[in-house]
C-alpha cells in the first residue's frame, strides 16, 4: 500500500490528465453557443465587445490562472491560491463564492440544455413545464454521475462533449457564415467599417459590460484538477493557451456568422439560440440539420454543466478535508470524487428547478439571483486577481515554472488590469433592469443576497470543530 493510502485512508490520486484535457476542461466551462446570438445583435460592434472583455478579463484570468495553478498545483485552485496570499478565511469565502453561484446558475444551464433537445423533438416541448422538468433532471443528475466516476472518466467525457456539442458545433456555424457571404447572400448587418466595431457606450448599455466580462468566466476551472495533471509545470500554461485560442476564434466568429444571416429582430433571449439557428439553416435550405444541431449543442451545454458542477465541488472537498466544513463534505469514493458536495449541490439546484420551472411567479426573484451570481463570480475574481500580485511580494521564492513577463510591473499590469474590469462589472451588475419597478429594492436585495452566500464559511469557520478534523491531519499525519 503507497505512503499516501496509508495516511489518508483514501486511493492515492491518479496523473490523468494532459495538456489537450486541461484544455477542453476550460473551452467546456466558457464556451457557450447559446450566447452567440445575444451578442450578434451588436453586429460588427460585437467585435469591439469582445475586445474590451479580453483586455479587461480574458487576457488577465488566463495569464493569471497560469501562474497561480503552476506555482502552487496542489490542488482546490482559487481556494488554495488565495488562502496561500490572504489566509484560510479568504481562501474559503473566493471558493465558496464559486460554488455557491453555481446552485442559482444551474437551472438556466439545464433549461438550456431542455429548451434546446426540444428542437430535436418538437420545439412544443419547450412550452410543457414537465418536460422542462424531467430533461433537467436526467441532465442535472446524470452529469452528477459521471463525476461520480472520478476524474479520468469525466475527463474523457468531458472531452467528448466539449468537442462534438461546442467545437463542432461552432464550426459548422461559422463555415455557413462564410458560405453565406461568398454566395453573394445579403447580410443582415451594415457592410464592415472600423467605426462600426466600436461598441456605443451608454447608461443603457454599460450594465452589459458585466455581462462580457463573465462570458468568459470559468478560464481557472482547470485549477481545481492540479492534482490530476501529469506535468503540471509545463502543462497548464499549454492548456491555458490553446483554450484562450479555441474560444476566442470560436466566439467572435461564430457570433458574426449568425449577425451575417440573421435580422436583429430575430435575435433576442427569448427565441434563443436554437430559434436563430433555425432561421439560419432553414434559409439557407438545409433544415435537415436543425435536428442533428441541436443534439450536438444539448451534448456541449451537458459538458458546460459538467465542468462547473465538479471544479468547485472539488475544491470544497479540500476545504472539508481540511476540516473547515463537517465531515459529510470530505467523503470521497474509490474514485476519487467528492461525493458528498456532489449530492448536496445536486438536491439544492434540483430545489430551485422546481421552483424556477413549476413556479413562474419567482421569476422576478430570480433575476434578483441571478444578478447576485454575477456578484459572487466579481468578488472571486478579485480575490484571485489580487493574489497575484500579493504573492509576488509575500512568496517572491516560489518557483513558478510560468511567470507572468515584465517582472513585478508585468504582474501589476495584469492583476490590475482584471481588478479594474471585475470591480467595474460589480458596480455596473447593481444596476437594475428598466422593467424592474423599485431601484432602491433591487440594489438592497442583490447586495443582502451576495452577502448571504458569500458569508457560510464565515459561520463554518466559526462553529468548526475538533472532530471535523480527518485524522491524518489531527495528528500532524501519523496514522
Amino acid at each position: 500500500m503507497s505512503e499516501s493510502m496509508q495516511k489518508s485512508g483514501k486511493p492515492p490520486v491518479k496523473k490523468v490528465l494532459g495538456v489537450f484535457s486541461l484544455a477542453m476542461i476550460n473551452v467546456a466551462a466558457v464556451l457557450s453557443i447559446r450566447n452567440f446570438p445575444s451578442m450578434a445583435i451588436y453586429g460588427w460592434s460585437c467585435i469591439g465587445w469582445y475586445l474590451l472583455g479580453t483586455i479587461f478579463f480574458l487576457i488577465p484570468i488566463t495569464f493569471a490562472g497560469a501562474e497561480l495553478a503552476t506555482g502552487w498545483p496542489q490542488g482546490g485552485g482559487v481556494y488554495t491560491w488565495v488562502k496561500q496570499a490572504f489566509g484560510e478565511k479568504s481562501g474559503f469565502i473566493a471558493l465558496f463564492c464559486e460554488w455557491s453561484n453555481n446552485l442559482v446558475w444551474f437551472p438556466t444551464a439545464l433549461s438550456f440544455i431542455a429548451s434546446t433537445l426540444a428542437f430535436a423533438l418538437t420545439p412544443q416541448l419547450a412550452s410543457s413545464p414537465w418536460y422542462m422538468f424531467t430533461v433537467m433532471m436526467v441532465a442535472f443528475w446524470g452529469t452528477t454521475a459521471v463525476a461520480y466516476f472520478g476524474e479520468d472518466f469525466s475527463a474523457k467525457f468531458g472531452n467528448f462533449g466539449v468537442i462534438v456539442g461546442s467545437i463542432i458545433p461552432a464550426i459548422l456555424i461559422i463555415l455557413l457564415g462564410v458560405f453565406w457571404v461568398a454566395m453573394g447572400a445579403p447580410l443582415a448587418i451594415p457592410h464592415f467599417s472600423i467605426g462600426a466595431m466600436i461598441p456605443q457606450i451608454s447608461l443603457s448599455t454599460i450594465p452589459f459590460f458585466s455581462t462580457i466580462i463573465l462570458l468568459f468566466a470559468g478560464m481557472e476551472m482547470a485549477g481545481f484538477h492540479a492534482l490530476e495533471v501529469k506535468n503540471p509545470q509545463t502543462d497548464f500554461p499549454k492548456a491555458m493557451g490553446l483554450s484562450t485560442l479555441i474560444i476566442l476564434f470560436c466566439t467572435v466568429f461564430g457570433t458574426l456568422a449568425i449577425s451575417f444571416a440573421v435580422p436583429v429582430e430575430k435575435l433576442n433571449l427569448a427565441s434563443g439560440v436554437m430559434q436563430a439557428i433555425q432561421y439560419f439553416f432553414t434559409t439557407m435550405g438545409i433544415p435537415w440539420l436543425i435536428a442533428p444541431i441541436a443534439i450536438l449543442i444539448t451534448v456541449g451545454g451537458i459538458a458546460l454543466l459538467a465542468s462547473w458542477l465538479i471544479g468547485p465541488a472539488k475544491g470544497l472537498g479540500v476545504v472539508a478535508e481540511e476540516g473547515n466544513m463537517p465531515p459529510m463534505f470530505d467523503h470521497t469514493n474509490k474514485y476519487g470524487a467528492p461525493v458528498g458536495v456532489l449530492i448536496t449541490q445536486a438536491l439544492i439546484g434540483s430545489l430551485i428547478s422546481l421552483l424556477y420551472v413549476f413556479l413562474p411567479s419567482v421569476n422576478q426573484a430570480y433575476w434578483i439571483l441571478s444578478a447576485m451570481t454575477v456578484e459572487l463570480l466579481c468578488i472571486v475574481y478579485v480575490l484571485v486577481f489580487a493574489s497575484l500580485i500579493k504573492l509576488r511580494y509575500s512568496q517572491p521564492d516560489t518557483h513558478r515554472p510560468y511567470k507572468i513577463p515584465g517582472g513585478v510591473a508585468g504582474v501589476w499590469l495584469v492583476g490590475g488590469l482584471g481588478v479594474v474590469g471585475v470591480v467595474f462589472a460589480f458596480i455596473v451588475g447593481l444596476i437594475p433592469p428598466s422593467y424592474y419597478p423599485n431601484a432602491g429594492e433591487y440594489v438592497f436585495s442583490v447586495l443582502l443576497g451576495t452577502v448571504l452566500l458569500a458569508g457560510p464559511p464565515l459561520v463554518f469557520l466559526k462553529v468548526k470543530k475538533p472532530s471535523w478534523l480527518p485524522e491524518k491531519n489531527a495528528d500532524s499525519g501519523e496514522v
